[in-house]
């Protein structure tokens, strides 16, 4: 077996694991929260839906939620290192308003 040495940090590959941005971005409490409600088929990514938790996220995706009783629209803006306070998931997403969805057509 090789050393590759250590693995470049998932933000400067230009991608994240679906689950783990869900949890960096505080959608749920926990990741494996998140990874449920990706394999319930919840999370529809740039339209198609998503039922593998390890998907990637890149930025400019965006992501349909289905969170109880309502539908958000988050456009991938940015990701963190490791799970903070609501201020800083905040950075890592846009809200959109529905118009926005790629594909819609209003």
């Amino acid at each position: 077996m090789r050393d590759h040495g250590p693995r470049p940090p998932e933000a400067e590959t230009g991608r994240h694991r679906l689950d783990v941005w869900l949890w960096h971005a505080r959608c749920v409490r926990t990741r494996s929260a998140a990874a449920q409600l990706v394999r319930a088929g919840r999370v529809r990514l740039n339209g198609a839906r998503v039922t593998a938790p390890g998907h990637p996220v890149r930025i400019g995706d965006v992501l349909t939620l289905a969170l109880d009783a309502r539908v958000r629209l988050w456009r991938v803006t940015g990701f963190i290192e490791r799970r903070g306070d609501a201020q800083a998931a905040t950075t890592t997403y846009v809200e959109l308003a529905p118009g926005d969805a790629p594909g819609s057509h209003a």
